[in-house]
C-alpha cells in the first residue's frame, strides 16, 4: 500500500449526486394552491361526484315529477360552485398582491383547474344513469353556477362567495316549478338550449375574468 492510496476515498463515500431541484413555478402553484386549500377542494368535490352517483343508482326522489328530479342534481352542482367559490379567498391579503406578479395567473390557473376537476367528478358521478339532462346540462349548470360563485366573490368577498350559488339555487328551484322560459334560467331550460348554453358560458366568462384581474374581496376597503 502506498501513500496515494491512503489518501484516496473509498467508493461507498462519494458524495450522492444532488437531488433534482423542484422548479420554482411548480413549487409557487403549489403553495398557492396550499393557501387557497384546493387540495381540500378536490377532495369535497369528489364527495359531492360519489353523492351524485348514490342519487341517481338509488333514485332519490324530494317530491316527485319532472322538476323534483332534477332538484338534487342541480343542488350538487350548486355546491361543487360554492366549493369553487370559497377557494378564491386568501390568507395573505395585500401583501400577496404587492408581491406577487404571478397572482393574476395562478388566480385563473386554479379557477380553470377546479372548475375542471368539478365537471369531472359530477360527470363521473353521472355514470349511474339518469342525469337530466344529461352531461350538457351538467356543464351548462356547472359553468353558470360557478360564474356565480367567482362574481360574488369578487364583491362580497371569498369567504362569502358561497351564499350567491345558494340564492341562485332558490330561483332556479322556482323556476323549475314555473316552468320559465327565459335563459336566464338556464336549469329550466332543455339541455341543448342555446340562450341558456350562452348565459351560463357568459357568467363563466365573467367571473374568470373577475377573478383574474381582481380576485376575491379581502375587506371593506378593497
Amino acid at each position: 500500500m502506498t501513500a496515494a492510496d491512503v489518501h484516496r476515498p473509498a467508493p461507498e463515500a462519494a458524495p450522492p449526486p444532488p437531488a433534482r431541484a423542484v422548479p420554482g413555478w411548480l413549487r409557487l402553484a403549489w403553495l398557492y394552491l396550499v393557501s387557497r386549500r384546493a387540495p381540500a377542494a378536490v377532495a369535497v368535490l369528489a364527495g359531492l361526484g360519489a353523492v351524485l352517483w348514490a342519487s341517481l343508482h338509488w333514485h332519490w326522489d324530494v317530491a316527485g315529477g319532472a322538476a323534483a328530479q332534477q332538484a338534487i342534481p342541480l343542488a350538487i352542482e350548486t355546491g361543487a360552485a360554492m366549493v369553487i367559490a370559497v377557494t378564491c379567498y386568501g390568507p395573505f391579503g395585500e401583501p400577496e398582491r404587492a408581491t406577487g406578479r404571478w397572482l393574476p395567473c395562478l388566480r385563473l390557473a386554479a379557477a380553470v383547474l377546479l372548475t375542471t376537476v368539478a365537471f369531472g367528478a359530477l360527470a363521473a358521478g353521472s355514470t349511474a344513469g339518469g342525469l337530466p339532462g344529461g352531461i350538457p346540462a351538467l356543464l351548462r349548470n356547472v359553468a353558470g353556477m360557478t360564474g356565480i360563485g367567482l362574481l360574488a366573490a369578487a364583491v362580497l368577498g371569498g369567504a362569502l362567495g358561497w351564499a350567491a350559488p345558494l340564492v341562485y339555487l332558490v330561483l332556479a328551484e322556482g323556476a323549475l316549478a314555473d316552468g320559465a322560459t327565459t335563459p336566464w334560467a338556464w336549469p329550466a331550460r332543455p339541455p341543448h338550449d342555446l340562450g341558456g348554453a350562452l348565459c351560463a358560458g357568459a357568467v363563466l366568462a365573467a367571473g374568470l375574468l373577475v377573478t383574474t384581474v381582481r380576485g376575491a374581496r379581502e375587506s371593506v376597503r378593497d
